[in-house]
C-alpha cells in the first residue's frame, strides 16, 4: 500500500456538537408530507425538527473525507502506474456514500448566494461552494488539493413516493491531476425508505461510470437493497483498457470498505477469489454520538473556531442563524429562524429571473456546468467582502437585494 500526506500539519478540531440549550419535541414526520405525495419534497417547507445542523454546501464537501485517496492517486500516476490510480479513485467515489448511514435529517437548503469555504491544511485540500441556482436548485463546489483539482455542480430531482423518498442527482464531478489526466463521474440514485412504519434507512443504487483521457475505465455497480437482503450496501466493479479487457475487479460496501483484485473475477464467490487489496476502510464513528448520526468529520463542519468568524464572507453557512441555533440546541429559535427566511428565499426567484448572477462561479457553455471563476481566496485575504449580500439579515435588507 502506498502511503501519502503525513507531512500534513495536525489541526485541533472539535469531537462533539454543543450539549442544547432546549429539550426537543417530537414530530411527525409522515403527518407534514403525507399531503404531499407526487410532489417535488425540495419545495416543501418543513420545521426545523427534521433537519441536521449542516447545509446542502457543507454536504458536498463531506465527499471528501477520503481525500487521501485522491493523494494516493495521484502518487501512483507521477510513479506511471495509471491502474492503481484509477483504483484508488474508484475507492473514493464510493466512500462519499459511507457518511450517509443512518443520516436520516436533511441537510439545509442554502439560499441562493449562500456559500461554505472548508480550508483543511491537516488534510492538504482548501474546498469552496456556492448555492448558485434557485430553480433549479444547484450547488456548485470546487476543491485544491496537492497536484490536483475537483469541481462539479450538483441538483437533485426528488419523487415522493409515500413510503419511500427517490432523489436522482443531476450533474457530473470532474477530477483532473496537474499532469493533464482527467476523470469524471455521477453519482447514483438514493432513497430513504419507511417513512410511515419501521425503521428509517436509506439505500444506494446503480452504476456509476468513471472515465476520462486515461488508458482506463471502471464501472461500479451499487446493488439496491431488498427486503430479505442479509447483505446490503454491496458494491461491485470492473476496470477496463481501451480495448474492453477487464484488468481488475473491485468488491466491497459502501458504508464498511472497498478491495480489489487483479485480472477478471466476476461471478466467482469471494471464498474462491484470490488474496483482495484494502484500498478504503471506513473511519470509526464519533466518539461522542450526536442525534443526527453525524460522523467524527461532519461533526468538525459547522465549527466557528476561534478567528474565523472575522475573516468569513456574510454568506457563510456557519454564520446561518437557523442552522446555528439548531447545533446549540435552541429549537424554538430555529424554527423561527428557518420561517423567516424561507419567506426571504420565496424572493429568490425574482432576483434570477432580473439577472442575479453567482459571485464565484460562473456556466461554462462548452460543459453547460458551473465552473470556479476564482477570486474567493483573494478576496478574503483583503478582508473586504463589499461585493457579497447580507442575505442571512432581517427583512429590511431585502429590498436592497432585490435592487
Amino acid at each position: 500500500m502506498l502511503y501519502v500526506g503525513f507531512n500534513y500539519p495536525h489541526v485541533r478540531r472539535r469531537k462533539k456538537l454543543p450539549d442544547p440549550i432546549e429539550k426537543e419535541k417530537g414530530v411527525s414526520l409522515w403527518s407534514m408530507i403525507k399531503d404531499n405525495i407526487g410532489k417535488d419534497l425540495t419545495k416543501v417547507c418543513l420545521p426545523v425538527y427534521f433537519n441536521e445542523p449542516l447545509s446542502s454546501l457543507q454536504k458536498c464537501f463531506e465527499d471528501l473525507e477520503y481525500s487521501y485517496l485522491i493523494d494516493r492517486a495521484y502518487e501512483w500516476g507521477k510513479r506511471g502506474n495509471s491502474l492503481m490510480r484509477i483504483l484508488n479513485i474508484a475507492a473514493f467515489a464510493v466512500s462519499g456514500y459511507a457518511s450517509t448511514e443512518g443520516r436520516h435529517c436533511k441537510p439545509f437548503n442554502p439560499l441562493l448566494g449562500e456559500t461554505y469555504e472548508a480550508d483543511y491544511p491537516d488534510k492538504g485540500i482548501r474546498f469552496f461552494s456556492e448555492k448558485v441556482s434557485h430553480h433549479p436548485m444547484i450547488v456548485a463546489c470546487h476543491c485544491e488539493g496537492r497536484g490536483w483539482k475537483f469541481w462539479g455542480d450538483s441538483n437533485l430531482k426528488s419523487k415522493f413516493w409515500g413510503r419511500s423518498i427517490q432523489l436522482d442527482p443531476v450533474g457530473v464531478l470532474t477530477l483532473e491531476f496537474d499532469d493533464g489526466m482527467v476523470l469524471q463521474w455521477s453519482k447514483v440514485t438514493t432513497s430513504i425508505y419507511n417513512l410511515i412504519l419501521g425503521k428509517l434507512y436509506c439505500d444506494h443504487y446503480g452504476t456509476m461510470r468513471i472515465q476520462g483521457n486515461c488508458e482506463y475505465s471502471c464501472k461500479l455497480k451499487f446493488k439496491e437493497q431488498s427486503i430479505i437482503d442479509r447483505n446490503p450496501h454491496q458494491v461491485h466493479g470492473i476496470v477496463q483498457d481501451r480495448s474492453g479487457k477487464t484488468v481488475a475487479t473491485l468488491f466491497g460496501k459502501w458504508d464498511e470498505s472497498m478491495h480489489y483484485v487483479r485480472g477478471d473475477c466476476s461471478g466467482k464467490s469471494k471464498e474462491s477469489l484470490p488474496e483482495a487489496h484494502l484500498l478504503w476502510k471506513r473511519n470509526k464513528p464519533a466518539e461522542y454520538p450526536t442525534r443526527y448520526n453525524l460522523t467524527r468529520f461532519a461533526i468538525t463542519l459547522n465549527e466557528l473556531t476561534p478567528g474565523l468568524k472575522e475573516k468569513l464572507p456574510p454568506t457563510d453557512s456557519r454564520l446561518r442563524p437557523d442552522q446555528r441555533c439548531l447545533e446549540n440546541g435552541e429549537y424554538e429559535l430555529a424554527n423561527a429562524e428557518k420561517l423567516r427566511l424561507e419567506q426571504r428565499q420565496r424572493q429568490a426567484r425574482k432576483m434570477q429571473e432580473r439577472g442575479w448572477k453567482p459571485r464565484w462561479f460562473a456556466k461554462d457553455k462548452a460543459s453547460d456546468t458551473y465552473r470556479y471563476i476564482g477570486g474567493y481566496w483573494e478576496t478574503r485575504e483583503s478582508g473586504r467582502w463589499d461585493s457579497c449580500p447580507d442575505i442571512f439579515g432581517h427583512v429590511a435588507v431585502d429590498q436592497q437585494l432585490l435592487e
